[in-house]
Formats: structure tokens, sequence, C-alpha cells
């Protein structure tokens, strides 16, 4: 072949290289969006509406600290990260024997709570009390800290009923009565005795924080928020637990797939109690440094959903319960789930641990008639945490032993 037409036709072929490369591209994109869930719709009306697509080009990010506050949904989110953990084969840090599923809580944090074959993790998202120090030095430099706060006159009845028989301040309470410790706490409260946390701001001593600092220390409470905001790239809204997802999506630069959820640890309603008019504010007012918080960062939560765009969220929240419909679909058959009281569950791997036998907790028993590939694909959602930390742990056992055999 004469050189000139050898050259005529190699420029030929990069220019439709050129041309076709991108085209080629659309079409992958294109055919992994129709595969995953039918979301090529939503990703062109996400273009059109300026949104960020469902699914990200960057990769996933893996490290990551869940601080577990109590009764807040916190049992939910931890779930997602635990099935994330094993799906993407990451190490999770999980505590060691004696610390319990807790890492020796009220303890604050140390890695010396940490079972050794868990080392060095990805994630760790079991109840600690906060240690801003001792987990910088335990993750990776990259590691993204989130956490979660509920409203704190719905968590403190939450907390009330859960952890009467732990709390000496709740145990003093004459027949129960959370309006009666409201009235006059304290009364029943002693600061330094055991499991005091769980009578008096809660999420503050979780965080880390001082739980007894006079309400009207307002200047606190301030510095405590900006400290808490410093560290916390994301600090979740039980309440709007859904936008909270989106946003860690967005922040994870996880796929929808990756935040989809059953509740789980969430009492019956017999064992909810409602609040009288007037309480909640008192709640709040005894609560006052917790209450500080939860306007903060359900304030900052709304800034952050504005930014990303509220349309955005809005549709995203949507195809996030379209999948939960489609789950609970597949794993429950047409009938909607049915949360059974732990009593009633019959299998015991799915039964939720019982503070006391005064409060029951809701779980799930899955149907008989469906498949092992289902079966094994569904109770990783509604797994109890105690049993779940469990599995994660012999797991990370054995492969820690098959690796040391290389």
């Amino acid at each position: 072949m004469p050189s000139r037409v050898k050259m005529r036709c190699l420029t030929s072929a990069k220019r439709f290289r050129r041309k076709i490369f991108p085209v080629l591209l659309v079409f992958c994109a294109a055919s992994v969006l129709l595969h995953s869930q039918n979301y090529f719709s939503w990703t062109m009306e996400a273009f059109h509406l300026r949104c960020p697509t469902l699914h990200s080009l960057k990769p996933k990010h893996t490290n990551i600290v869940f601080l577990k506050t109590h009764k807040t949904a916190s049992s939910t989110m931890q779930n997602i990260l635990f099935r994330f953990a094993e799906r993407n084969n990451l190490t999770l840090a999980l505590p060691k024997p004696s610390c319990g599923y807790l890492f020796c809580y009220p303890q604050f944090f140390s890695s010396h709570f940490v079972h050794p074959d868990t080392l060095p993790p990805n994630m760790i998202s079991s109840h600690m009390r906060f240690n801003k120090t001792a987990l910088q030095r335990l993750m990776p430099n990259d590691t993204i800290y989130i956490t979660i706060l509920r409203e704190p006159a719905s968590m403190f009845e939450s907390l009330f009923t859960y952890f009467t028989v732990y709390s000496e301040a709740f145990k003093r309470v004459p027949k129960g009565s959370l309006e009666a410790f409201i009235a006059d706490p304290l009364r029943y409260y002693r600061p330094n005795e055991g499991n005091s946390m769980f009578a008096h701001n809660t999420l503050t001593f979780d965080l880390g924080g001082n739980k007894d600092r006079p309400a009207t220390d307002v200047t606190y409470a301030q510095t405590f928020a900006a400290e808490v905001e410093k560290v916390f790239s994301l600090v979740m809204i039980s309440e709007y637990f859904d936008e909270s997802l989106v946003l860690l999506r967005h922040l994870l630069s996880w796929d929808l797939d990756d935040i989809v959820y059953l509740k789980l640890n969430v009492r019956t309603e017999s064992s909810k109690k409602s609040l009288s008019p007037g309480l909640p504010g008192k709640i709040r007012a005894w609560n006052s440094i917790d209450a500080y918080l939860y306007d903060y960062f359900n304030a900052s939560l709304w800034v952050k959903l504005s930014a990303l765009g509220l349309d955005c969220v809005a549709k995203e929240v949507y195809l996030l319960r379209q999948a939960q419909e489609r789950l609970t679909k597949r794993c429950f058959g047409k009938q909607i789930p049915l949360s059974r009281s732990a009593s009633e569950i019959k299998n015991k791997d799915l039964r939720p641990w019982l503070p006391s036998n005064m409060v029951q907790i809701a779980g799930y028993d899955l149907p008989t008639n469906i498949t092992n590939e289902v079966k094994e694909f569904c109770l990783k959602y509604i797994m109890p945490e105690v049993q779940y930390t469990q599995k994660l742990l012999q797991s990370q056992l054995v492969k820690r032993h098959q690796s040391s055999q290389i």
C-alpha cells in the first residue's frame, strides 16, 4: 500500500474511533442504568432538572465512622452499613467479647475495645461514646464521619420506656411515670451514678460532650455544636430519615440500592406512650443541650437538601420508597411484612433483643414458601443487631484465618 494512502486510512480510522467512542460510552451508560432497576427514565428527567444521576461515576467511599446514638433509628442505619460492608468485603471494627455488643459504653471509645481480628478497619458502627482522637488514630485519613439525631421529646419518651430497668433515675419514679420524672427531674436524677446518661442529654453524652452543663450555659451548647459540625460531614435527622439517606448517598458516592432498608428495633405500638400537651416542651428544657443540637443540625440538614435541590431530593426519596416496595414484595410476597413482637417470632435468629419484659420490640418472620436464595438475601435486611454482629465477626475471623494460611 502506498504510504500516502496508508496515512489517509490511519487518519480516517482515528477519526472514526474519536466519533464512535462517545457513542459507545453513552450506550454503555444507558445499558447500565436500564439494567439497574429501570432508572433510565428518572436519569433523563434528572438531566432536565439538572439533578445528579443515581449512579455515581466516582468510586464508592468505604472508610466510614457512624456514631450510633440511642433511640434514633440508628439500628436501621447500622444495618445499611453492615450490608454494605459485607457486600463489598470490607473490614468492620467490632467490639471485643468483654465489651459485649458495644465498645464498652459508656466509657469513652478506645482502640483497646476493638476485637483484634477486626483490625485495621474500613468501617465502625456499633454503640460507643465518641472519642475523636482515638478514632482518628484508628481509622484511615480519608474517613467520613456521620451520625444521627432525633427530636429530643420523642427520643426521651423512648429512652424512658426502653431503659426503665437500667437507669436508677427512672427506677426511682413512682409507677414509672414520665410525667412525674419531668415534673421534678432533680428529685430522681444523680449525675454520677450508673446509666445516668439515659436520663439527661443522651445525645450530648454519646457525642462525647458534658451532659450536665447548666441549661443557662448557652455558649457551651453553641461551642459543642460547632465542634460536632467540624468532625461530622453529615448529621442525619431521624424524622427525615429518607431525605438524610439521599444526602448520605451523594456524600459517599453510593447507588440507590445501597441505601434501601427495612425498619429495625422499633417498639410495638403497645409499648409506646403518647406525650400529654406541654410535656414535650418540659422534656426539651430538661435536655436543653440535646434540643440545641437537634435544632441546629435539623436546620443544617435542610440547607444541604436545598443545595442539592428539593425537587431532586423528592424524586430520589420517591425512588427509594419504590425500591423498598420491591424489596418487601420479594421478601414477603404480596402481603405487607407483618412486624411481630419478639416473643411471636419463631426463628430465634430473627428475634430482637429485649431490654425487659416491659418493652416489646417488633421484628420480622420470613414466609416459609420462599426459595433459599431469596431467604438468604432477605435475612440481611431483617437480622437484628446482635445476631448480625455475631455473623459478621465470625465471617471476619474466618477471613483472617484464611489469609494467615497463605
